[in-house]
């Protein structure tokens, strides 16, 4: 038995590291799952059955910890930053800079509040509070990225070589801050007398009178002799709006147009289009034909296929740049990307794992669906390649230091920071510099996990052994009364603000309020008790600038005001 009592004991053999690892995120992953009152915490419970580990002195090597901490957190930012970055910059429009501005003046509340309760509740004198304080406020808000950030930072401006363990701060302060997120968003439905039905009816509503860009498919007769003997260029030209003609009948033929194809009165077309420019273009070709388009003949046989885009050359062209229709004599009327449907444009930039729709001749459309790759086999396989490029890269970037006057030591953005804020960079630019960012959901997913439970069992053996003194025996009620402090209170203010200032639907300042804490449990609670996508909406506006903004702000916290 002794092989047994060794590999238990022997702390620094890689059997022994590789077991402590298994069992702290293998029960800590399944207890993850139990819920109580319909909530769980989660992959985060990884975090308190890494500091029941540390505690009872079932630990590993410093230097190992560390490295697993910090690598993991390199992992789980930069696959944070890939999926975040396609939507980044976009969020900011159609109504998302409101919305984004909210949730930024969320953020500094929470700030703003655990600054508050650290100089009323605590002794200033004591230098490790203030650090306490800042995991505590990342426990209120269940942000982890920013609990890495904060305690990567701390390590540069500690020069005593005491780092405190900001984890035991984060563990007091999470499990109230799951409910906390939750219960603020329904005192608001209170404070602001909101009908549930009333709010789904808005929401109706809204669909109706303002249509998203979706694809729209319509059968017009062309009667305006102005198109007689116009080329599909001169007209797409004229109405200065992307149109897809994906077929055209005259004198009883029909055949796939091209930008040189020649309109004449009574002809016949197939035209999809965006939503909210159809009445225009319907008003400058001619009326909607309500029977079907009629069938393809014999000696033109024309197919519709869903191809795939896996071709790596593909990936960054814009159809316009294309010419299929010219070339390939076949045209694309519409394109899925990441479950929505986008308007085939021609300044639309092809990503690997787009799927389009090819309307032509079946040789024809054959022909692009071999340009364009068509594997779905490809898309299984991650681009391992992009993936530690970026990160190379945000480490580089992330050691970059700023000075900056009056702070201890020069900023730097750190392994948290660099990669987060280069992987974004790649996730919505990589095509440029040929770079391929696809990932599937589930690898994406998987990466993210991985990473953030090397980062949290890490962090919590390693806060193990000092959590019964500072946590029990210290301030620990004090950590949990003031992390509910900082959760609830900037939710009921912005959140009222948002409502009764800016009157949005109760559905979306509910998403908006889980994308800005981050917090996927309250996202599923307002998704339980809304049958519409706008609390979805709501959180993915928000999500990509507020997880940017906590990972910022950590490390601007403890560079700024945790130096010693």
């Amino acid at each position: 038995m002794d092989w047994l009592v060794n590999l238990f004991t022997t702390t620094d053999s890689v059997a022994h590291i590789a077991l402590l690892y298994a069992i702290v995120i293998a029960v800590g992953v399944l207890l993850g799952k139990v819920k109580i009152g319909g909530i769980s915490l989660g992959v985060t419970f990884v975090l308190f059955a890494g500091i029941l580990a540390g505690h009872i002195g079932f630990t590993a090597p410093v230097n190992i910890l560390t490295f697993m901490q910090d690598f993991g957190l390199i992992l789980f930012v930069f696959m944070i930053g890939l999926q975040v970055g396609p939507g980044f910059f976009e969020s900011f429009r159609k109504g998302g800079i409101t919305l984004n501005m909210l949730s930024a003046g969320m953020i500094l509340l929470n700030i703003g509040v655990m600054f508050a309760c650290y100089y009323i509740f605590f002794d200033t004198d004591n230098a490790n509070n203030l650090p306490m304080m800042v995991g505590t406020l990342y426990g209120a808000v269940t942000n982890t990225p920013g609990l890495g950030a904060a305690n990567e930072a701390l390590t540069s401006v500690i020069t005593n070589g005491h780092v405190p363990q900001i984890a035991s701060g984060y563990a007091c302060a999470y499990p109230l801050g799951v409910l906390g997120i939750i219960g603020a968003t329904i005192a608001i439905k209170y404070l602001c007398s909101i009908n549930l039905e009333q709010e789904d009816q808005e929401l109706l509503q809204a669909e109706a009178e303002n249509p998203h860009e979706k694809p729209r498919l319509m059968h017009l007769k062309v009667d305006n002799e102005y198109l007689a003997g116009k080329t599909l260029l001169q007209v797409a030209n004229f109405l200065n709006r992307d149109i897809v003609c994906s077929r055209i009948l005259h004198d009883g033929n029909i055949s796939i147009p091209n930008k040189d194809t020649v309109f004449a009165m009574g002809d016949d077309v197939l035209i999809v289009c965006a939503e909210t420019d159809a009445e225009a273009i319907r008003a400058f070709i001619g009326p909607v034909v309500d029977e079907p388009f009629p069938e393809d003949n014999e000696k033109q046989l024309l197919i519709s296929k869903r191809i795939v885009v896996t071709n790596p050359a593909m990936n960054g062209k814009t159809l316009g740049k294309m010419h299929f229709s010219s070339v390939y004599g076949v045209n694309v009327t519409r394109i899925t990307r990441q479950g929505m449907d986008l308007f085939a444009g021609r300044s639309h930039h092809f990503h690997v794992g787009d799927r389009i729709m090819v309307v032509g001749p079946e040789d024809n459309v054959n022909r692009v669906a071999d340009l364009m790759g068509n594997s779905v086999k490809r898309l299984d396989a991650p681009n391992i390649a992009t993936i530690f490029i970026g990160i190379i890269v945000g480490i580089l970037f992330g050691s970059l230091p700023f000075a900056i006057p009056g702070m201890p030591v020069p900023l730097k953005l750190g392994i948290a920071g660099g990669p987060l804020i280069i992987a974004i960079l790649i996730g919505r630019f990589g095509y440029r510099m040929h770079l391929v960012t696809y990932t599937t959901t589930s690898a994406n997913m998987m990466l993210r996990e991985i990473g953030l439970t090397l980062f949290l069992a890490s962090v919590g053996i390693k806060a193990g052994a000092g959590f019964w003194e500072t946590v029990v025996q210290g301030d620990g009620l004090k950590y949990v009364y003031t992390g509910f402090l900082i959760t609830i209170i900037p939710i009921l203010i912005v959140g009222t603000l948002a409502r009764l200032k800016f009157k949005f639907n109760y559905f979306t300042i509910m998403g908006m309020i889980a994308g800005t804490y981050t917090d996927p449990p309250a996202l599923a609670y307002a998704n339980s008790v809304c049958s519409k996508e706008a609390p979805a909406v709501g959180y993915s506006t928000v999500y990509p600038l507020s997880m940017f903004l906590r990972i910022f702000t950590a490390q601007i916290i403890v560079l700024f005001f945790c130096g010693a």
